[in-house]
């Protein structure tokens, strides 16, 4: 296999990954409003659980080879708290605000990550990819308006969905460091069992129920720790080893298109107008920012 060929099939494999773990982090939203419990007890049982699933995997991976420094673990434990705040703001906010609003006004991250890229870590960005930033945000606001005009006010739930934005860029920006020292799996367990420590005395300090949940709730909280935690995060992670922050990030924001999607027959949120055609903008820029990498990375063959 050629070197170009061999550039093409990983590439390949980190869009399907990182499409893989859009659509499973799209549930995030609905496990929550299933889970018929606190967000940020939601939120720990995910990262929990899923913990506990690939504990074995990360000891056989790594025990053996007993290449774990502190400057590998930095990483993932710092990541790890952002997953917290971004786990404990943007699961709450769904109590006080809709799907829509808390899953785009959550998504603003690429705003923030874009300009660490660009002006911390200097990275080149293509003109086109400011083009599609652009119109990803303008479909962002059509579908934030659309959702202001039907509920005139900017809430609580809103302003934590702001503030698990920053979380959440971040963590991406953290990951995308972490990932240049571990693997997807030993990054995500560490980064996992951060986040559940940081949880779990957010928890305490605000004295929330661990415990008297009904079967259905469980079950919630399981299949969430599997799909959203376990897939979707492993996926990002896998991706982000292999395309930049500046990419991950913005397609990402198809996340909130298809949780809204979702939204109609699983919680029966319907959308408006304006909120469909903003889908339809940030789908756009979207494209356009992928395709803007695609463009730098050929101007550098």
């Amino acid at each position: 296999m050629t070197i170009s060929a061999k550039i093409q099939t990983k590439s390949f494999l980190s869009y399907l990954a990182l499409g893989v773990g859009t659509l499973s982090l799209s549930l995030s939203a609905m496990y929550v409003r299933w889970a018929d419990a606190p967000g940020t007890v939601t939120g720990f049982y995910r990262l929990f659980i899923s913990t506990i699933i690939i504990f074995p995997f990360f000891i056989k991976r790594n025990i053996a080879k007993d290449h774990l420094t502190w400057s590998k673990i930095l990483p993932p434990v710092l990541g790890g708290m952002c997953m917290a705040g971004t786990f404990s703001l943007w699961n709450t906010s769904l109590f006080y605000t809709n799907v829509a609003s808390a899953a785009m006004i959550g998504n603003i991250s690429p705003l923030w990550v874009s300009i660490a890229a660009w002006w911390l870590l200097r990275e080149h960005l293509h003109p086109q990819f400011w083009i599609g930033l652009l119109t990803l945000f303008s479909g962002i606001a059509l579908i934030m308006g659309g959702n202001f005009f039907l509920h005139p006010r900017l809430g609580v739930g809103d302003l934590m969905a702001v503030g698990s934005s920053f979380f959440y860029a971040a963590y991406i920006l953290i990951t995308q460091w972490g990932r240049k020292r571990l693997d997807s799996l030993s990054l995500v367990w560490i980064n996992g069992a951060s986040a559940c420590l940081w949880m779990l005395l957010v928890i305490i300090l605000f004295k929330q129920p661990l415990v008297g949940f009904p079967q259905q709730t469980w079950r919630v909280f399981i299949s969430a720790a599997i799909i959203t935690q376990i897939i979707g995060y492993m996926a990002i992670s896998y991706s982000l080893g292999n395309l930049p922050a500046s990419v991950v990030s913005p397609s990402l924001n198809l996340q909130p298109v298809v949780t809204i999607i979702l939204a109609i027959s699983l919680l029966n949120e319907t959308p408006s107008a304006l909120q469909v055609i903003g889908s339809l903008l940030t789908l756009g820029g979207v494209y356009i920012i992928n395709y803007a990498y695609q463009q730098k990375n050929a101007d550098l063959l």
